[in-house]
């Protein structure tokens, strides 16, 4: 569950003012930028909700909670940026450090997450 819940963290969560009126899509580049800058978005994990806040200035934190005994850390904070149309990211201390970028695809309120090593998950926006 551990390593579950770890990959989850990373993804986050990439959700955008348009997925609240219902509309759909791949989100890349700019749109992708605006969907997360300045937003809190809620990453679905096995055992309950992960916010995580994306700050416009290419800095994120995230809050675990009763998470914590699974990713190592109740908070951690790291930095975010674009590249290649997908959401990238990295902690300093939950995933190892290690980098990871998304590619996001909105659905309604929910965004769906590809990382880059094949896993998948989706998460909700804060309004």
């Amino acid at each position: 569950m551990k390593v579950k819940v770890l990959s989850c963290v990373a993804a986050f969560a990439m959700i955008v003012p348009a997925a609240a009126s219902g509309e759909a899509g791949r989100l890349a580049g700019e749109t992708l930028r605006a969907a997360v800058a300045g937003k809190t978005v809620y990453l679905a994990t096995p055992v309950g909700a992960l916010p995580i806040s994306y700050r416009p200035n290419g800095t994120m934190k995230g809050r675990s909670g009763t998470l914590a005994v699974y990713v190592g850390a109740e908070t951690d904070h790291g930095i975010w940026w674009i590249a290649r149309d997908q959401l990238c990211q990295r902690w300093q201390t939950w995933l190892e450090g290690k980098a990871y970028c998304y590619a996001m695809r909105r659905e309604g309120d929910t965004v769906h997450w590809s990382r880059n090593d094949g896993r998948t998950g989706t998460a909700t926006i804060s309004h």
